[in-house]
């Protein structure tokens, strides 16, 4: 049987939850997204939250409630998720690409100031959408403090720590999607919060949202679920990643670091390759092991990104791959991944 890079199947036991959770409501925005929100905050400790049903709507709304004029620019990484991009155009915003550093994928303060070095004239930058590509966190106290309004995307990297605490959120607002190649997967959705009263305030000026923008609850059921099993999860996804460190020190391939003393959370486990893509894959196909490009559903793999404005993004799309890690994974199955990754040409 092949062994996919993600996994959006859920155990028995899961469903039950899920069925359990949805008596007596409606399939449709309802009850279980107000109880998703109360179980969400008991976990993360925001001020207010929305349950929204995807997270375009989430960043949409994030990015509305700032009250930017017509053409302001948007700081994003080039390593974003494609959304973004139709988002930012629809508002009437202008998108500043920023590059990434080759040892985390992250963006910083020094390439945030040459992005806006670059920007087109009159265009200011009223705005920092943070991505946390692939689960690595950047340097979120130092973005800070440039003093620009911060939009934090933490759909994959939930449950980093940076020592015995929760990393935090230091953005006005947050988004956690809820997407299936998301951290918390629910099939679907995100939660827009904000982490203090003030901002808060803002967002409850958005709560008479239609329905149609609100989160399901199936939705909602499925993502209290993964709330509920995150601590298993995220013990689960470190055992399988300590194998893969081990068999990767094999290999003359290179891993992110995450910086200072944060812990990565074990979102997916990626490798900067020093030879053929190409090759990798075609390897891993034999073996019965999907094998992908980290960074082809970004802007800079889907080609949305000139890629000499930002050669270490462009640089790292065509070189970086994610194996098989997630928490459902048999350790028969991590082994042979393990395997193919210590044997890599």
């Amino acid at each position: 049987m092949k062994i996919e890079v993600y996994s959006p199947t859920i155990r028995r036991k899961e469903m039950d939850a899920v069925l359990t959770a949805m008596v007596e409501d409606r399939i449709g925005p309802g009850e279980t997204g107000r109880r998703l929100v109360q179980l969400a905050k008991e976990h993360i400790g925001f001020d207010y939250c929305l349950a929204l049903r995807s997270p375009a709507v989430a960043l949409a709304a994030a990015l509305a409630a700032l009250g930017l004029e017509k053409g302001s620019g948007v700081v994003i990484p080039a390593l974003s998720p494609r959304y973004y991009l139709k988002v930012i155009t629809d508002l009437e915003l202008t998108p500043i690409y920023c590059d990434v550093l080759p040892s985390s994928a992250c963006i910083g303060p020094a390439s945030i100031e040459a992005a806006l070095s670059q920007r087109e004239a009159g265009c200011e930058a009223r705005c920092i959408v943070l991505h946390h590509t692939l689960g690595f966190v950047s340097d979120t106290p130092a973005i800070a403090e440039m003093g620009i309004p911060l939009i934090e995307d933490c759909s994959r990297s939930y449950g980093t720590m940076t020592g015995e605490e929760r990393a935090s959120s230091l953005g006005v607002f947050t988004i956690a999607g809820l997407e299936e190649r998301d951290m918390l997967t629910a099939g679907g959705g995100a939660l827009l919060y904000a982490m203090n009263r003030r901002d808060a305030s803002v967002l409850r000026n958005l709560e008479e949202f239609p329905p149609e923008y609100c989160l399901p609850g199936m939705n909602a059921a499925m993502a209290m679920v993964q709330f509920k099993e995150a601590r298993r999860n995220l013990e689960k996804r470190r055992e399988i990643a300590q194998l893969y460190i081990q068999s990767s020190q094999q290999t003359r391939h290179e891993r992110f670091i995450q910086t200072d003393n944060t812990e990565y959370n074990n979102y997916t486990f990626p490798l900067i390759l020093k030879t053929g893509m190409k090759d990798v894959k075609a390897y891993a196909k034999r073996k019965d092991i999907a094998v992908e490009n980290a960074f082809e559903d970004t802007l800079m793999g889907s080609g949305a990104v000139p890629s000499s404005n930002c050669p270490e993004a462009y640089s790292l799309s065509l070189r970086t791959v994610i194996f098989p890690l997630y928490p459902r994974l048999s350790s028969a199955a991590s082994g042979r991944v393990a395997k193919l990754i210590g044997t890599l040409p």
